[in-house]
């Protein structure tokens, strides 16, 4: 027997012992024993699984009193003649509803603690009583969530429907997360009662992934709440527990509290989830304080090999022509199961038409990166390469090496084991030290044009903050933005943030040198690119600049370096006339003080109509200078005009 041919079979036999009971209810309130005993004893027989009443019934353990009386009011939403029976058994023919005093006159083993609160027909609201009136003659009626799973119909609760997202189990996992999920397992075996089961780690998607997967073994769906959107007041909270509770039972479901890091929801989340009973899940970053008996476990992301192994998977037969590429991507990005399954489903075809589909791949896996560090940062175009960047050779040469260490971390960091020596030390970052204009802040979109990465530019305005602890909240939402992108981060006048931790004389002073260690904490552990550019190196850490693993000092241009920038300063499209690098390279400025005065000397000139000349960049040059306060000398502009 297929589900199909199950499940109709299970909701007509459901609806034959429905009948069979509301003809015993109909029976005891004409002053019968029973009807036809033999027909409810048949359709209960002929069932292919428990009823919806007997599972409702042993799941909230009713009474047979309680058992009844639900049934009393669901036949007469359900059953015409019941209604009018009930009618004339109270003597009113105008009381076609169902009362407490009804159901002790008419029921067997009538109990007046069947609708005290504490019971489960008002505890668990599948009865709701009518205050308008005394207990006695108050008007019962069933829930309409319940009155439908009696009938068959089994569905979420409508007052659940817009908090609650059911969460299937995922169609790939990684190995990493299906053992977690096997832990889980394992951790039940021998136990009484359901502990909560907190699940902890930087994998958002991979922490449900890893719930449904024991949810689903255990014959449970599913079902993910924002904390978010869990109501602080405590009787609404109150009501959203047992409603969960009921549809638990009902739906045979599992729930997960999705966590973020915002400390007032997470507590709301702790507070709803210590009310709840079945099996729960609590999801965040880090773990949090329960005090109800809880199990922890771990879930990141993927490592680099793992989502190798789900690139190949989800790509199919596309993989193989992308000739050894899905190891740089699996290298550099960051990416959960659930993302690499889509975005690999959605590249399929695309790939396999595409000449170049390594660099397709490439650029989706960017773009997947931008979303959350576009709100955190400024990300620079990346269109500058080693042609545009005048310096010294050893200099250069750090800088590929620097590409070097990006490009082959995978190979280095898996296959060859570095990465089980721990996480410490993993992450590639530079201090590039030199005067304002000397090519830091090119040189950092140098690497990344060559490395085909985003670069972005942290704002230390938005990151440091003068309230204890959110400087370290800031800069954690973009490491971790980072992490997941691959992106190359560029802190410009860094000595402002990763500047000497000072001597403790307040609050202040300890609160400041508790960023310093997180920020040198959080250096050791990206695995990404992270670019430091300082004026003042002098002004660095010393502890910091230990853990940097490439030092790049930028010096002044001399007058050969100044002479190669002021040959490639203007763009092949601007028209020059009479321009003498050799004199202009006289001017001792680095090289962003030349591409302003460039820039200006252009403007001069569109403005007269004219192509660009000595005279348009002596007049910007003086502009220049008077900008920075310092006057040009004889020698630097002899000759110009």
């Amino acid at each position: 027997m297929n589900a199909r041919e199950f499940e109709h079979d299970w909701t007509a036999g459901n609806q034959r012992l429905l009948t069979a009971e509301f003809a015993r209810l109909k029976a005891r309130l004409d002053g019968h024993g029973s009807d036809d005993p033999a027909a409810l004893d048949n359709a209960r027989a002929a069932m292919p699984a428990p009823a919806a009443i007997d599972h409702l019934a042993e799941r909230f353990d009713l009474s047979p009193f309680e058992r009844d009386l639900l049934l009393l009011c669901a036949g007469l939403e359900m059953d015409s003649e019941l209604a009018a029976r009930c009618a004339a058994a109270q003597g009113q023919p105008s009381r076609t509803h169902v009362t407490f005093g009804l159901a002790l006159a008419v029921l067997e083993d009538a109990h007046w603690s069947a609708l005290t609160p504490a019971r489960p027909l008002r505890r668990w609201r599948l009865i709701e009583v009518d205050e308008n009136a005394g207990l006695s003659a108050a008007r019962l009626k069933m829930d309409e969530r319940v009155l439908h799973y009696l009938a068959g119909v089994n569905y979420l609760d409508v007052r659940l429907q817009p908090l609650l997202q059911p969460r299937p189990p995922a169609r790939t996992m990684a190995e990493s997360q299906l053992k977690a999920a096997e832990a889980v397992l394992e951790a039940f075996e021998g136990r009484e009662s359901w502990p909560i089961v907190q699940l902890a780690g930087d994998d958002a998607s991979g922490r449900q992934d890893v719930a449904a997967r024991v949810a689903s073994t255990m014959g449970l769906q599913l079902c993910v709440l924002r904390a978010g959107d869990i109501p602080a007041a405590v009787h609404e909270l109150d009501s959203l527990a047992v409603l969960w509770q009921r549809e638990a039972v009902l739906l045979e479901a599992a729930l997960l509290i999705d966590c973020g890091r915002e400390e007032t929801a997470q507590g709301t989340a702790v507070r709803l989830a210590e009310r709840l009973g079945g099996l729960v899940f609590l999801s965040a970053p880090e773990p949090l304080a329960v005090h109800r008996a809880n199990l922890r476990f771990l879930v990141n992301k993927p490592d680099a090999r793992e989502q190798k192994r789900l690139w190949e998977a989800a790509l199919g037969t596309a993989a193989a022509r992308l000739n050894g590429a899905l190891e740089g991507v699996a290298g550099q990005f960051r990416l959960g199961a659930e993302t690499i399954s889509n975005t690999g489903a959605a590249l399929r075809a695309t790939l396999a038409a595409s000449s170049h589909p390594d660099a397709e791949l490439w650029r989706a896996c960017r773009t997947l990166g931008r979303t959350r560090l576009d709100d955190l940062a400024q990300r620079l175009d990346s269109a500058a390469t080693w042609d545009d960047l005048i310096l010294p050779e050893p200099q250069k040469a750090t800088l590929r090496q620097m590409a070097a260490h990006v490009r082959h971390r995978l190979k280095v960091y898996e296959d060859w084991g570095f990465s089980g020596k721990g996480a410490r030390g993993l992450g590639i970052s530079a201090l590039f030290a030199g005067e304002s204009g000397t090519g830091k802040t090119m040189a950092a979109e140098v690497l990344a044009n060559e490395l085909h990465l985003d670069l972005y530019r942290i704002d230390l305005s938005s990151v440091v903050s003068k309230y204890i602890g959110e400087t370290e909240k800031n800069l954690r939402r973009v490491f971790d933005a980072a992490e997941d992108s691959g992106a190359i981060l560029l802190f410009d006048e860094a000595d402002a943030l990763f500047g000497k931790r000072s001597e403790v004389k307040d609050s202040h002073d300890r609160y400041a040198n508790i960023e310093v260690s997180y920020l040198l904490q959080r250096m050791e552990a990206y695995r990404g690119l992270a670019i430091l550019t300082t004026n003042q190196k002098a002004a660095l850490d010393t502890a910091f600049q230990r853990r940097l693993r490439f030092v790049v000092q930028f010096p002044f241009p001399d007058a050969g370096e100044r002479e190669a920038i002021w040959r490639g300063i203007f763009p092949a499209a601007t028209p020059t006339e009479g321009l003498d690098p050799a004199k202009l390279a006289r001017l001792h400025v680095a090289g962003g003080n030349i591409r302003n005065i460039a820039l200006n000397a252009a403007f001069f000139a569109a403005e007269a109509a004219e192509p660009v000349r000595m005279p348009h960049l002596l007049r910007a040059a003086y502009d220049e200078a008077a900008k920075r306060e310092r006057p040009l000398t004889d020698v630097e502009t002899r000759g110009w005009v």
